[in-house]
């Protein structure tokens, strides 16, 4: 998985956009870091709930998301 800016992305956070998203398919997850933390959302729903972890679990949770 590589990442990529994404143009509709919310001024308060640099949100990238997984280069598995489209506008129109079903996987559209972005995340963006913060000191100390990585927000992941659902970049239909850009003000919907956002998953908030430490570096150290992103970390973990890579290898898992390449697997595709």
């Amino acid at each position: 998985m590589t990442l990529k800016p994404y143009a509709g992305a919310r001024p308060d956070f640099a949100w990238i956009r997984s280069s598995y998203s489209t506008d129109e398919g079903p996987d559209c997850v972005e995340m963006a870091t913060v000191p100390g933390q990585v927000l992941v959302r659902d970049s239909k729903n850009p003000h919907g709930p956002r998953l908030t972890l430490t570096p150290t679990t992103w970390t973990a949770f890579l290898p898992y998301a390449s697997a595709r």
